[in-house]
C-alpha cells in the first residue's frame, strides 16, 4: 500500500483546489554555500503571494473516513539548503510527505516520510511560531520555549473513496555527523538476512542547543548523508533527491502549499538565529 498520497496529481480535464506540481526536466548539481555563520541565516526577499488560511469549518469523520498525513520541509542548516524531491519519470517536484502509521505520533511521521522518500535523516526543528496551542506545564514540553515542532502549515484535501484527507507540514533539519553514525550502527545491528533494516527514529534536537553552536557540529566539508533505496514501494523508487539553495527550491515548488513551507521554514530559523543572538528576546517579534 502506498505510504504517499500526492495532492496535486490531477487526471487531465479535471479541477483542483491544489496546484499542481512543478515539472522540469533537467537538474544540474550544485556546490556548496560558504559555511560561516555570517553568511548562514539571511532571510532573503523572495516575490510570492502567501497562501491565506481558509476560514474555520465544522466537520466531522468516522475514523474509516479519515486520513492523517505528514509531510516535511528538511533543511541543511551550514549550506542554507532544504531537501526537495522529484519523480524521475514525471518530472514533478515536491516536499516528502505521506500517511502516518497506525498507533504513531505525527511529528515522528514527518520525520520517517522525509527519511523514507528523500534518503536524508532528519529530526524537527524547534522555530518560532505564532500558533494557538497552550503551553504545557511539563517542563520536558517546555524545554525548547519560545521555540515549538508544530505544523507550520495544515491542508485538508479530499481523498478518493469519501474520505478526508489530513496533512501537517512540518520544518526539520538534516541530523549531525555524531546522530547519523549512532543510527547506522543501530539499523546494522538490527538488520537481518530476513528482514529490512528497520527504521530509527532520530533523538530530538537537543535542549539549549542554538542554531549557531549546531552548525558547529558539521565540520566545514560534511555535507548529509543520503541513504539510497529508502523507499517502501515502487513508485517511491522512482523519487529522486535534491539539496537546493532556499530560492531555488521555491521555485520549483511554485504554486503550491509546499512552496511557502520552504519561504516561511526558513524564514523562522533566521528569526530564530536572531532571537538567539540577541540579548532580549523581547525586541524580536513572532511572524504573523
Amino acid at each position: 500500500m502506498k505510504r504517499l498520497l500526492h495532492l496535486a496529481r490531477n487526471p487531465k480535464g479535471q479541477t483542483s483546489n491544489v496546484s499542481p506540481q512543478i515539472k522540469d526536466e533537467d537538474q544540474s548539481d550544485l556546490p556548496l554555500r560558504d559555511t560561516s555563520l555570517s553568511t548562514i541565516f539571511q532571510p532573503f526577499s523572495y516575490p510570492t503571494v502567501k497562501p491565506s488560511s481558509d476560514a474555520p469549518v465544522t466537520a466531522i469523520f468516522n475514523c474509516s473516513k479519515i486520513t492523517i498525513g505528514a509531510g516535511v520541509a528538511i533543511f541543511h542548516l551550514a549550506t542554507s539548503r532544504v531537501v526537495v524531491c522529484r519523480h524521475s519519470v514525471e518530472k514533478w517536484w515536491f516536499l516528502p510527505k505521506g500517511r502516518r502509521d497506525a498507533g504513531e505520533e505525527t511529528g515522528p511521521a514527518a520525520e520517517r516520510e522525509g527519511y523514507e522518500e528523500s534518503g536524508y535523516r532528519n529530526r524537527l526543528l524547534p522555530i518560532p511560531l505564532r500558533h494557538c496551542q497552550p503551553r504545557a506545564y511539563n517542563v520536558s514540553h517546555t524545554a525548547h520555549f519560545p521555540f515549538v515542532t508544530e505544523p507550520i502549515w495544515t491542508e485538508m484535501v479530499p481523498q478518493k473513496r469519501g474520505c478526508q484527507y489530513v496533512l501537517f507540514w512540518y520544518v526539520a533539519e538534516t541530523v549531525p555527523r555524531q546522530v547519523e553514525e549512532s543510527l547506522n550502527a543501530a539499523e546494522k545491528n538490527m538488520a537481518t538476512s530476513d528482514n529490512a533494516t528497520p527504521y530509527q527514529n532520530p533523538p530530538k534536537y537537543p535542549q539549549g542547543t542554538t542554531l549557531a553552536d549546531r552548525v558547529q557540529l558539521d565540520s566545514e566539508n560534511f555535507v548529509p548523508l543520503h541513504h539510497p533505496n529508502t523507499g517502501v514501494d515502487a513508485e517511491e523508487a522512482l523519487y529522486e533527491s535534491y539539496l537546493l539553495p532556499i530560492k531555488e527550491a521555491a521555485e520549483k515548488l511554485r504554486g503550491t502549499v509546499m512552496e511557502d513551507v520552504v519561504i516561511s521554514g526558513w524564514e523562522a530559523i533566521c528569526l530564530r538565529h536572531a532571537m538567539e543572538q540577541s540579548t532580549s528576546t523581547s525586541n524580536v517579534h513572532l511572524p504573523s
